[in-house]
């Protein structure tokens, strides 16, 4: 069974640094509006663009095992924070939107392939939030 090691430490105020078992360092820090630092990795980040990664990278497996010819591909990814009477949040929601320009298939196939890919995503199957696919499908012959 895989398992994943990270290491975060405090710099300053609402700044942090963090190390990844794969090499990958980074400064990250609270966003603006809650006393962080503009420009840096935050948190709220971190959370949308993991969900938004690992389905990306499913998308690749799945196109792969339907045997569909991908021209290109790019995805936004949203996520709403959701406040609560306590002043509790929380992100309810995370609205993915692929672009995917292939070839020689047909949409139906597409969407299926976009529905295994966030159905064996380990991040988005591991997370609360509402998870919303609005794709954009383009096909060229």
């Amino acid at each position: 069974m895989p398992s994943y090691y990270n290491k975060v430490v405090w710099k300053q105020e609402h700044l942090g640094y963090m190390y990844c078992e794969n090499g990958t360092e980074m400064e990250f820090s609270a966003p603006p509006s809650l006393y962080g630092h503009p420009n840096m990795m935050t948190p709220e980040d971190a959370y949308v663009a993991s969900i938004n990664t690992c389905i990306h990278m499913m998308v690749l497996w799945a196109v792969k095992r339907f045997k569909i010819e991908l021209v290109a591909f790019e995805c936004e990814a949203y996520g709403e924070v959701e406040e609560r009477v306590d002043k509790t949040s929380w992100f309810n929601k995370v609205t993915l939107k692929p672009q995917l320009k292939v070839k020689n298939t047909n949409e139906k196939t597409v969407l299926r392939a976009l529905q295994l890919a966030q159905k064996y995503s380990t991040i988005a199957d591991s997370v609360k939030s509402e998870i919303v696919m609005e794709p954009v499908i383009e096909i060229i012959q």
